[in-house]
């Protein structure tokens, strides 16, 4: 077959794309379970980090499985039920009406960590909050997002913002009030709230709505614990 025809820059370029494909295919597939551990690990340090916990990638399995004593699911009625909570995918929670719980041994004292998912200004925001065992004081939380805006919205992933939520109530009087995210200066009544991020409005908002929403599910088990 003669190079210069148009048949031969057909087949040659078929093989060299099926070659291409394969090799792509190969590599995913060889890299797919240090992306599920890398991923593992991600959340271990993000459900760490709420708790006030930090580590470093080689120290998360291990500081992990020393702090959370236990993890199960619940429906919105407070009730256990069945699965993984770990392997629960935040994304899913209100489909399936499952939602999360870590309980962590810190310094002797027991947390409860509970996951949050909601809807940032470009894209899905998610987080967990730990509360002491009165079922309503904050003791600490962890954000993150999958496209804020850096220097604006994307502040919600430091610790300079999820460190104000410490101490704060998620009760008053046995009812549940959520925790307000303001603009800064302002104050809303009957409930605790933070000052949001400066130029980021939508993502504070954002965030304002997934504790409202997330927690909300949460409300009976808290009671139970309370």
């Amino acid at each position: 077959m003669k190079r210069e025809s148009n048949l031969y820059t057909i087949i040659y370029a078929s093989v060299m794309v099926v070659l291409v494909a394969v090799l792509l295919a190969f590599t995913s597939e060889s890299l797919r379970g240090l992306q599920k551990k890398n991923e593992a690990n991600d959340k271990r340090q993000q459900i760490l980090r709420s708790v006030n916990v930090s580590v470093s990638g080689a120290e998360t399995e291990a500081k992990y499985n020393e702090l959370i004593k236990e993890a199960f699911l619940i429906n919105e009625k407070g009730q256990q039920v069945a699965g993984d909570a770990f392997a629960v995918d935040a994304a899913k929670m209100f489909t399936e009406n499952t939602y999360p719980v870590f309980v962590a041994n810190i310094g002797g004292t027991t947390k409860y960590i509970m996951a949050m998912y909601g809807a940032g200004l470009w894209g899905p925001i998610w987080g967990y909050v730990a509360v002491n065992d009165d079922g309503s004081t904050v003791f600490g939380t962890d954000f993150s997002h999958q496209g804020e805006t850096p220097g604006l919205g994307a502040e919600i992933a430091t610790q300079a913002f999820s460190s104000r939520f410490a101490g704060k109530q998620l009760f008053k009087s046995n009812v549940f009030k959520s925790i307000a995210i303001v603009k800064q200066g302002k104050t809303v009544q009957g409930q605790d709230y933070i000052d949001g991020i400066s130029g980021g409005t939508i993502t504070s908002a954002g965030v304002n709505r997934m504790i409202q929403q997330s927690i909300e599910q949460y409300v009976a088990y808290l009671k139970t614990i309370k």
